[in-house]
């Protein structure tokens, strides 16, 4: 059960005063991403940071404002100027001065009963804005505070500034953040009295309210001792619970999983190239942990195009001839069913029965294929979700294989593994992974990186180009079609929006068809699983020669011959998505190019996210390069749901308290695994703090 002390904390944020169900919907944009799949709880809105600050001590006077300063005031209020009569357009302006001078306080639809209560005649007030000056003239557009001179301690002189979404006022959610710091209770102090002082680190309360309550502008700063108070909870709350997994993992007993060799020899003797060195290295790190009688978690990381699933085979492969059973799980359809045809062509060579299992198979099809399973007469199975369903019986899952580790949580890859007793797990990831990510992300696992391409490849050159040249590459394209080329178009929609102007795959679809005709393919996410694999079959087969496409081909998708692909609105994109659509062309022999169409002007951010593209195909160091853009949310993160990571430990500031969180992560359930102790209770406080909801469930099964 929750610790009862949590309680305050776990309430809806409907439950705080002023803060309806239309109120609580727009907190729910803006509270840490992985939270917003349930309903926001006041709790939530302690680990909503600010993303800024705003200083309001500077007091230099009405004359020596600076224009587009925040400024704070001492004024006197002289006169009122309201509009004429049913004048709307005109603003409502109040006078005022200091020793130095005087300005207008500008208010447009002002409400004049509120602006004479609030500015009396003669009264001494305190205002804080951005000074503007008009012809030598200064003023004040809508004060952000006014308050009498009397009561005006109140007034922030330094203040946080959080994220919003449209229809969402600060002003709300300052005040339902100040509700739910009220509700946070005392809690037991779950962090190492003598790092506590070595990190100079204030409690856990204190750290909050300084940072929503900053009385300088050091204390919102990522490196402050506060910040990083709760970036290092943030931290050992995903350690613990990584290490929590990975013990729950190994104490399950595994086994030995070594065969003849026969079928492995006869499947590199069926591939038309030669291993590389790193999936050769790979190969054998894999093969010792099989041979273990302990049960292998490994992560197989490798960039795009690096050969992961000929790895994955090949171990699956190993599993079959030790007398078990092997299944591989993709995050789509499409995955799962490029790489059956992949797979299934070698895995014939060497006798292994392979078969697909979606959401597609139906009636006699599926039927036969959940008996294949539960008699044993298919070797390997390659599906999707489809996996986890009761009717899916293995006879002996000795081998699982999840490919695209971080669009399934830990829950699902503990649900696939439980389709047999104790498998070995190898999981997969194309997106190339700083090492503090490794650390973070997949602490339960040991690790192998693939680095090397297949011999071969040749580099693919990177453009780009704005949409004022869009006739120009038409103009290519259609020569590169006359070459016989292939070509993926990439859109960021499916359909128009009226809230966003950019071009839909549907549009863009209809405008190059009127270019080149039949030759023109589609596929998005919302077709049917039989429409999309049309759509694939003939771009494959060559019968269209451009497929227009969502980001629903972004991984797995493999069309050796497919040598340009064009990524609209590439500014939209983030960096590892851009090089996971890079990678769908360069897989062949012959020279390919990324096209990124981009809309002007760029963003600083987006300027340098397609530089890094123009520059470097290295899938390693691109990840490192969009940790420093955008830190880690985005990329991978620890939560064990599976979304999105961390909310407050970035990783440029806080790479450091990583390793001191792992060590003590380790320590701590070496000498207390159940948690029991008075540090252990407080543990438990910290992970159904901050949803480790995984891990508390690991420690109440035992």
């Amino acid at each position: 059960m929750r610790p009862s002390l949590l309680d305050p904390l776990f309430v809806p944020v409907t439950s705080l005063d002023g803060v309806g169900p239309k109120v609580a919907t727009l907190i729910e944009k803006v509270v840490p991403a992985d939270l917003t799949a349930r309903e926001a709880r006041a709790g939530d809105l302690l680990f909503t940071l600010p993303s800024s600050i705003i200083d309001r001590r500077n007091r230099p006077g009405i004359a020596l404002s600076a224009e587009g300063a925040i400024v704070t005031l001492d004024v006197r209020v002289d006169r009122h100027q309201p509009p004429p009569r049913g004048n709307r357009s005109v603003p409502y302006r109040v006078f005022v001065h200091d020793d130095t001078g005087e300005m207008a306080l500008t208010f447009f639809h002002a409400n004049a009963t509120w602006l004479e209560r609030s500015l009396p005649v003669g009264e001494h007030v305190v205002v804080s804005g951005r000074m503007e000056w008009f012809n030598g003239r200064p003023s004040m557009v809508h004060p952000d505070h006014i308050a009498f001179a009397d009561k005006a301690e109140g007034l922030p002189l330094v203040e946080p500034v959080y994220p919003l979404t449209a229809g969402l006022h600060a002003k709300v959610l300052r005040r339902a953040i100040g509700q739910a710091l009220a509700r946070l209770p005392a809690l037991p102090e779950w962090q190492d009295a003598e790092l506590m002082r070595r990190q100079t680190f204030p409690g856990f309360a204190d750290a909050l309210r300084r940072i929503h309550n900053p009385a300088d502008p050091i204390d919102v700063s990522p490196e402050a001792a506060a910040w990083r108070r709760l970036a290092y909870d943030e931290i050992l709350a995903g350690q613990v619970s990584l290490a929590l997994v990975r013990a729950n993992v190994h104490k399950h007993v595994g086994r030995r999983l070594q065969g003849d060799g026969a079928r492995i020899e006869a499947l590199r003797a069926a591939l038309p190239y030669r291993l590389t060195a790193s999936q050769e290295q790979a190969l054998t790190e894999i093969d010792v942990d099989m041979a273990k009688p302990d049960r292998m978690l490994r992560l197989l990381q490798g960039d795009v195009g690096s050969g992961k699933t000929v790895v994955a085979l090949l171990a699956m492969a190993r599993a079959v001839e030790a007398g078990g059973q092997a299944a591989l799980m993709a995050p789509t359809e499409i995955l799962a069913r490029q790489h059956f045809s992949t797979i299934a062509p070698l895995a014939e060579k060497a006798g292994l029965a392979v078969a697909v299992l979606t959401g597609r198979e139906k009636g006699r099809e599926r039927a036969g294929i959940l008996e294949g399973l539960e008699n044993g007469s298919i070797d390997i199975v390659i599906g999707t979700h489809a996996l986890f369903q009761e009717t899916v019986r293995f006879r002996d899952l000795a081998f699982a294989v999840v490919d695209e580790q971080h669009r399934f949580g830990v829950h699902q890859r503990l649900a696939i593994t439980a389709k047999g007793e104790a498998p070995d797990m190898l999981v997969m990831t194309a997106t190339p992974i700083p090492r503090t990510l490794v650390l973070t992300a997949f602490g339960d696992m040991d690790v192998s990186r693939l680095t090397e391409k297949p011999a071969g490849r040749q580099p693919i050159r990177t453009v780009t180009l704005p949409f004022e040249r869009y006739d120009e590459l038409v103009g290519r394209i259609s020569d590169a079609l006359a070459e016989g080329q292939k070509i993926y178009w990439i859109c960021p929609l499916v359909e128009d929006s009226d809230e966003v102007e950019l071009t839909s795959v549907e549009e863009r679809h209809a405008a190059l068809r009127q270019e080149f005709g039949s030759r023109v393919g589609l596929v998005h996410g919302r077709m049917n699983g039989r429409d999309k694999d049309e759509a694939m079959r003939a771009f494959k087969q060559g019968e269209t020669r451009v497929l227009v496409a969502t980001t629903v081909v972004e991984v797995g998708v493999d069309v050796p011959d497919a040598t340009i692909i064009v990524i609209e609105h590439a500014e939209r994109f983030g960096l590892a998505q851009l090089h996971q659509l890079r990678g769908r062309v360069g897989r062949g022999s012959k020279a390919s190019t990324c096209v990124l169409l981009y809309k002007p002007p760029l963003g600083e951010t987006a300027t340098a996210r397609l530089s890094v593209l123009r520059e470097t195909e290295d899938g390693f160091r691109i990840a490192e390069e969009d940790l420093k853009l955008r830190g880690e949310g985005e990329l991978l993160g620890t939560r064990q749901s599976g979304t999105p990571g961390f909310q407050i430990a970035r990783l440029e500031f806080h790479a450091d308290l990583l390793e001191i969180a792992r060590s003590d992560a380790r320590l701590l359930l070496t000498r207390d695994p159940a948690l029991e102790s008075e540090r252990g209770e407080a543990i438990r406080v910290l992970l159904y703090l901050f949803g480790r909801d995984e891990a508390v469930r690991l420690l109440r099964a035992g």
